[in-house]
């Protein structure tokens, strides 16, 4: 059984990873952040980090029973409009994760996704799913900073302490 206190920790911890990369990501010329980068599904910087925080915002709207799918990334195409995004997201699911018991976390039931299917899914799995997703991208953002020439300092993976 997941706990509550135990997918909230990795949720902050997961956060204080987001807004190094959002730090690291603020060294750069802003030009750097929309340069495209050719091999990625999300092209630039920017949208990197902006699917990622609207992928939370959709998964966590899933959980609640509600399809959203508006946001526009070119609202957010600066540091400190996606340091705004972050923070708005990670204090929403965070207030939705405090609001679940262990047992309603861990229970698997039904949830409709953005194109109709239904599924029977753990919210603390689809909690999980979020943050995981979010390394990918980091991983994704330091391969393209490289190729950008510019580095990817050590430390922003998932912070043990």
């Amino acid at each position: 059984m997941y706990t509550t206190a135990g997918i909230l920790d990795l949720h902050q911890r997961t956060h204080v990873s987001i807004q190094g990369v959002l730090d690291h990501l603020a060294t750069l010329p802003e030009e750097a952040l929309h340069r495209e980068v050719e091999g990625f599904s999300y092209p630039t910087l920017a949208l990197q980090v902006h699917h990622y925080l609207a992928a939370e915002r959709y998964w966590f709207g899933v959980m609640r029973g509600e399809i959203r799918l508006d946001d526009d990334e070119t609202e957010h195409t600066t540091v400190d409009a996606l340091r705004a995004l972050r923070a708005e997201i990670a204090e929403r699911s965070a207030e939705q994760l405090g609001g679940y018991t262990d047992e309603e976390l861990s229970a698997p039931r039904s949830m409709t996704q953005w194109n109709g299917t239904t599924v029977d899914l753990a919210p603390a799995h689809v909690a999980i799913r979020t943050q995981v997703h979010a390394y990918q991208h980091h991983g994704e953002i330091a391969s393209m900073l490289r190729l950008l020439s510019h580095g990817f300092p050590s430390g922003l993976d998932f912070p043990i302490r």
